[in-house]
């Protein structure tokens, strides 16, 4: 079953192919908009009016503020030390490692391909640009890209110009 019981959605939540994701013990806030291959894990929380794009893949420890947008195959990471089995050799197990929390504030947007490290809070409306690979906190309204991801500028900056 793709979209577990145990999903709280919201009013309105539109989840254009609901065969086509994996759901499962996660909050998705009211009029948020879903595509295909999306796959949101337990403990996540997603703000209203938010649209999450194909094959991306938000995993426990993340929140979404309101209006967030995530473009197409952005990757949200929540350990920082991963690894298969202990240094005895045994499987890793829940026990064995730390959710870290990463938060993406109110109206911020990630462009597609990008990859969030653990840990990190992007500020209200602030752009990630595609590709980029976030390893520190952005700031509110600022542009990032690059590998890793700089602010390479303010985004009231580009609206100004654009009017």
């Amino acid at each position: 079953m793709p979209i577990s019981p145990d999903v709280k959605l919201g009013p309105e939540v539109q989840i254009f192919q609901p065969h086509l994701v994996n759901l499962y013990g996660c909050t998705i806030g009211a009029q948020t908009k879903i595509g295909a291959f999306v796959e949101i894990q337990k403990g996540v929380v997603v703000g209203s009016r938010c649209k999450i794009s194909s094959h991306s893949f938000l995993c426990e420890g993340v929140t979404l503020e309101d209006e967030v947008f995530i473009g197409h195959g952005v990757m949200f990471i929540n350990d920082r030390y991963p690894r298969a089995v202990n240094p005895d050799g045994s499987l890793q197990t829940g026990a064995d490692w730390k959710v870290m929390h990463t938060v993406v504030q109110h109206r911020a947007s990630i462009g597609s391909n990008a990859t969030i490290l653990v840990g990190v809070t992007i500020g209200t409306q602030a752009l990630i640009g595609a590709g980029a690979v976030v390893t520190q906190d952005i700031p509110p309204y600022a542009l990032a890209y690059g590998n890793p991801a700089r602010v390479e500028g303010d985004v009231r900056d580009r609206l100004k110009s654009s009017s």
